[in-house]
């Protein structure tokens, strides 16, 4: 389909949305061929020759913006003030006429890159290898081949999954070791499954190695950097639907070189690939995610690319924490680029399950926390 106008000059709007029509429309727009905020405009620009759009249920709708051609959100907001229906409810009514008007294609898309994603935060213990992990089990569980690569020189996801970490001989090659091209063995090799049935030999894990805490200074030695990590995994990526990365808990070129394997590829569609962040709702993760978006914004000037942000994840929100803690959480939730995905609680299933060194979904498969990782996975449009 057409892009409905041109690129350039845009301006935002900034409502919100319920979790599942956000969902549907992402889903339904990729299977189209468009990007969502195109989808959007031309559900918006529908809406204006309907004159009395059925309701909407929006209850649980959260922040959600879009860039739509100077004007247009004037006038979107005029349309609902004459109509006498809130912001919210409008964008509702056009989601939900545009996604009627263009149910799923019967032909299959022209084909995409492998979505690839980084679960990633400056700050360490705000549970990025419980939410890296845990998409990728509920993505494979449901039928999608997936890579979770431990980039984390710390190797918890290894670990947690019930694996030894890659130690670093003579006969034993590693990641950094493809990065660096120094490798002469298949990258294939290093490999491990996960066994348990629901998986259906379709998850497969990256084990992190103990030369991973050499990674900066051995890159800073490699030409163009930034795409050692992409040129290491190529030669998996025609054997997966979806790669996810266990991120570092620091900035430098470790995660420059993670940041750029997960950007927009030529061709492909936006929000596809990209950034999921997991934060807690105190000052301290706003601190790290600026400083990790900074470090984005820093590489995709310099390198003239697009790095996605998909959502941010509330971990290990307890309201009981006291009313600064609620506060956080709301700021967060009031954010529209990126957007929550998920406010997930402080449960005691995730932390089990890593002690048992047992994934979250064979453990406790019927608990609000393997529930939650879930809906993540619904939320990759592959």
């Amino acid at each position: 389909m057409s892009i409905p106008s041109p690129r350039g000059d845009r301006e935002k709007l900034i409502t919100a949305l319920t979790p599942q029509l956000r969902r549907l429309l992402k889903i339904r727009a990729f299977e189209h061929g468009m990007d969502i905020q195109d989808a959007a405009e031309h559900a918006i620009k529908a809406w204006y020759d309907v004159q009395e759009p059925p309701e909407v249920a929006t209850d649980g709708a959260k922040t959600w913006g879009t860039f739509l051609p100077p004007g247009e959100p004037e006038q979107f907001k005029d349309t609902c003030n004459a109509r006498n229906v809130t912001y919210v409810q409008g964008l509702a009514q056009a989601i939900t006429m545009w996604l009627e008007a263009h149910p799923s294609p019967s032909a299959p898309l022209t084909a995409q890159p492998v979505t690839r994603v980084i679960v990633a935060n400056q700050k360490g213990g705000v549970g990025k290898t419980f939410i890296s992990s845990g998409i990728a089990q509920a993505l494979a569980e449901a039928g999608k081949r997936v890579l979770i690569v431990d980039y984390d020189p710390q190797g918890h996801l290894t670990s947690e999954l019930g694996f030894e970490d890659l130690m670093y001989e003579e006969d034993v090659e590693t990641l950094l070791m493809h990065m660096e091209g120094t490798a002469k063995d298949d990258i294939h090799d290093l490999l491990v499954a996960l066994d348990q049935e629901r998986f259906g030999e379709r998850l497969h894990l990256l084990p992190a190695s103990d030369d991973a805490f050499l990674r900066d200074v051995s890159l800073s030695k490699v030409s163009f950097s930034e795409a050692a990590l992409e040129r290491a995994l190529e030669p998996l990526e025609a054997d997966y639907d979806v790669i996810v990365i266990d991120g570092p808990p620091s900035l430098g070129l470790n995660m420059d070189t993670a940041l750029y394997y997960v950007r927009r590829r030529e061709g492909e569609l936006a929000d596809r690939s990209g950034i999921i962040t997991p934060v807690w709702a105190n000052k301290a993760s706003h601190r790290a995610f600026k400083l990790l978006s900074k470090q984005k914004d820093d590489l995709c000037h310099k390198g003239r690319i697009t790095i996605d942000y998909l959502g941010l994840v509330v971990n290990a929100y307890d309201s009981r924490r006291g009313k600064l803690v609620s506060q956080n959480k709301d700021q967060w939730e009031r954010s529209s680029s990126p957007s929550v995905l998920a406010v997930i609680g402080d449960l005691k299933e995730g932390r089990e399950a890593s002690d048992g060194e047992i994934p979250l979904l064979e453990y406790a498969p019927d608990s609000e926390h393997a529930n939650a990782m879930r809906d993540l996975a619904k939320e990759l449009a592959v």
